[in-house]
């Protein structure tokens, strides 16, 4: 045994095969399944329903951006928390060649709610509420049904 055996380059790319020989892991569900969504995808696309279910009745939504973000922030340096509630979604006005802003704020409103179903309504229900600020109207102008169980 004069010949000593190399060993095994190892590069930075992916590796083939886990160390029993059978392969890398595949994923758990393929894409197109809801299961691989993650839970923001998810969030964004009960927001992009509630807005398409709005647009049918209020075109001008098309001039509104729609935001999901994960928590409210601070805005100020020297601002504190305080004891109010935790804000479920705000609104930014349109200003100086920008678009009017409508904020939903995901981990608030997933907190607040057990299921698919009551997250879908708190979320249209918030929207409805940030839509009826930007507006100027009431939340039961926009949407006839608001407050409906």
């Amino acid at each position: 045994m004069d010949n000593p055996v190399p060993p095994r380059a190892t590069g930075p790319g992916p590796r083939r095969r886990d160390r029993h020989g059978r392969g890398m892991r595949g994923p758990i569900a393929p894409p197109q399944v809801p299961l691989a969504a993650s839970r923001a995808d998810a969030f964004a696309d009960l927001v992009q329903d509630s807005v398409e279910r709005l647009e049918r009745r209020w075109p001008q939504l098309a001039d509104i951006d729609f935001l999901v973000l994960e928590v409210p922030r601070l805005d100020g340096p020297g601002q504190a928390w305080n004891d109010e509630a935790v804000p479920l979604g705000g609104t930014i006005p349109s200003r100086e060649g920008r678009r009017a802003r409508v904020v939903i704020y995901r981990r608030p409103v997933e907190i607040r709610t057990k299921g698919r179903d009551e997250r879908a309504a708190l979320v249209h229900e918030v929207v409805v509420e940030q839509v009826a600020e930007i507006l100027g109207l009431t939340p039961e102008t926009v949407d006839p049904r608001y407050g409906e169980d």
